[in-house]
């Protein structure tokens, strides 16, 4: 008895072993986060560096499809909102580079803030997908979800940063860009949405009244297509710097930098010279010598528009362009409006991240916009980052330019595709208002973009050049430069509107 107790001790019976498996709820669960990342990958492929653009009009289908089949809002926000996080992420990585590189804020720390900023971007896809479900189950879904989703997309500017907005990627197609010069870069954003809603309707196999107001997209043929062509006959001088931008500026750099530079303005005869807008502390109003120097530039060739700081009443720095008439006096100065979140100043959730800019305090926006007369036009100057809105650029033209310049410093870019980003918003802005648009930057991409939103001139980037360029001036605003985003905006109220109605009928 005692044996056979040892021999049952040392061979104890033993358990079966449990094999975890996914049942249908976390098969469907896992296939739904798919999907919505899916959607996420194909929107990010749009734009610069990989510039698919074929894939705008299914980019939104999938994570479609999973709003149309989660029948709880919080889960389809949770789906959206990961989508939000990874495109953001991913189509903005540069953002990352900028405040590590030039924001001192290391590594992690760079890492960290952007994830922050990506989660915070991420929730208006996830509040879209949220809405969008119950609409996804209606006959009118291809036209109240791309109302919606346009609507939504225009409060990205609103509400503090905006980049590319999903019309951009339709640069390159000449039927949905005919509605840009009348609904702006929002209505190719609605006519790709009713596309991606049209395929997820196909896959869900919704019945055929479904893709009835697919058939409103004929309308496209009815606006007149992007004119080219625009004669060109006017000529500038373009300087590009290629100012480093983490130089350690000292008196007598700063001395060499400008006389360089003036040498370079003064090599070639035009009627406008143009700078960008620099990252060296070459101040017009508290600079004598840079004073002096740019009102010489002036008086040479007739005009001179450039980038400064100037400052208000109580010394607070703008980040301002200035034009100087042929007798060297100001005729003009545009203070910028929309500043750049942490390159001039830092939003209020980020209080630890660092300026990327060097001034001694935050940036202050300025109020008005300034048409500025040189060379025989009325010129539209907008700096840098202010490209991605659409809105305050249309203002421009509405205000009697009839040539839009785009000043910037894009070096803080250094090689990310964020340049290349940078001059697909610029292009849009050209075709919505049907002007030529000069791009003068610090160290690339220098470009004329003409009234079709093509490249006519591209300077090389990452070199210190001046190179003679061609524009012409459009007096006729386009019906976008008068009216502005009256579309989106009822795109907003109409969407909204509906999936709120929806949302509570299903509730």
């Amino acid at each position: 008895m005692i044996n056979s107790a040892k021999s049952a001790d040392a061979h104890p019976v033993r358990e079966p072993v449990r094999i975890a498996r996914f049942g249908p709820h976390q098969r469907q669960i896992a296939l739904h986060t798919l999907l919505s990342l899916l959607s996420a990958v194909m929107l990010v492929l749009l734009f610069p560096r990989w510039n698919l653009q074929w894939l705008a009009p299914v980019a939104l289908s999938p994570m479609l499809i999973v709003m149309a089949k989660t029948p709880s809002g919080w889960q389809r926000f949770t789906y959206g909102w990961a989508a939000g996080i990874f495109y953001w992420f991913f189509v903005c990585t540069w953002i990352q580079f900028v405040l590590e590189a030039h924001g001192g804020m290391g590594r992690w720390g760079g890492w960290a803030s952007f994830l922050l900023f990506s989660i915070l971007k991420g929730l208006h896809l996830g509040v879209f997908a949220c809405l969008g479900g119950p609409l996804m189950r209606r006959p009118y879904a291809i036209a109240a979800v791309a109302a919606l989703w346009t609507g939504l997309e225009r409060t990205h500017s609103t509400l503090g940063f905006t980049w590319l907005d999903l019309g951009n990627a339709a640069i390159n197609m000449s039927v949905p860009l005919r509605i840009a010069p009348f609904i702006g870069v929002y209505g190719t954003s609605f006519v790709l949405c009713t596309m991606a809603v049209a395929i997820a309707c196909l896959v869900l196999r919704r019945p055929r009244i479904f893709l009835f107001p697919l058939l409103g997209l004929a309308v496209l043929w009815l606006f007149p297509p992007i004119r080219s062509g625009v004669p060109a006959p006017d000529r500038a001088l373009i300087v590009q710097p290629n100012v480093d931008t983490e130089l350690q500026w000292t008196s007598l750099l700063q001395f060499s930098t400008d006389k360089r530079l003036t040498l370079l303005s003064n090599a070639i005869p035009a009627p406008l010279v143009i700078w960008p807008e620099l990252p060296a502390p070459l101040y017009f109003y508290n600079d004598t010598q840079f004073h002096d120097d740019a009102v010489s530039i002036a008086r040479q060739h007739g005009a001179f528009l450039f980038g400064t700081v100037a400052y208000t009443p109580a010394n607070q720095p703008l980040n301002s362009a200035v034009m100087l008439d042929a007798q060297g006096g100001e005729s003009g100065r545009y203070d910028k409006i929309d500043l750049v979140p942490f390159g001039e100043f830092v939003p209020p959730l980020f209080g630890w991240v660092n300026r990327i800019t060097t001034e001694t305090s935050d940036f202050v926006p300025g109020h008005d916009i300034k048409v500025m007369r040189a060379a025989g036009h009325r010129f539209g100057v907008f700096i840098c980052y202010e490209s991605a809105f659409p809105d305050l650029v249309r203002q421009f033209a509405n205000k009697g330019a009839d040539v839009l310049v785009n000043l910037s410093n894009d070096g803080y870019f250094d090689h990310t595709e964020a340049r290349e980003q940078h001059l697909l918003i610029a292009r849009m802005r050209a075709i919505e208002n049907r002007r030529f648009l000069i791009r003068a930057t610090n160290d690339g991409i220098t470009a004329v973009i003409d009234p079709a939103g093509r490249i006519a001139n591209r300077l090389p980037s990452f070199t210190q050049v001046a190179a003679i360029i061609r524009y012409g001036g459009v007096i006729e605003p386009t019906f976008y430069a008068r009216h502005g985003d009256w579309f989106a905006w009822s795109c907003l109220v109409i969407g909204v509107g509906l999936a709120l109605f929806n949302f509570r009928a299903e509730v």
